[in-house]
Parts: structure tokens; sequence; C-alpha cells
């Protein structure tokens, strides 16, 4: 994977993870999207991590 793709996953992977944290927002209100809002949060973190391993690597 050359480094121009990596960045390109890396950014897609942390849209994903805000997008997550959004979910888990709404989850908090009171209407939980296919998962409950500590699983988006969980979720969120594992692809923020990738994110920041493949801006890294």
């Amino acid at each position: 994977m050359t480094k121009k793709e990596s960045n390109k996953y890396s950014k897609l992977l942390m849209k994903g993870a805000f997008v997550c944290v959004a979910l888990a927002t709404v989850g908090y209100f009171g209407y939980d999207l296919w998962l409950a809002s500590t699983q988006w949060l969980l979720v969120s973190a594992v692809m923020a991590m990738f994110g920041v391993y493949l801006r890294l690597g």
C-alpha cells in the first residue's frame, strides 16, 4: 500500500469514527440504531486507532 492510499484510508476511517460518535450521541438520547451507544463508541475507538496506525505507517 502506498503512502497516498494509506492517507486516503486513514481519512476514511477517521470520518467513520466521527459518524460512530454521532450515532452514539443519538443513542444516548434514547433512540438506538442497530447498536447500543457504548458499542458505537467501541467501534469508533477501533476505527480511530486503525486510522492513526495507517497515518503513521
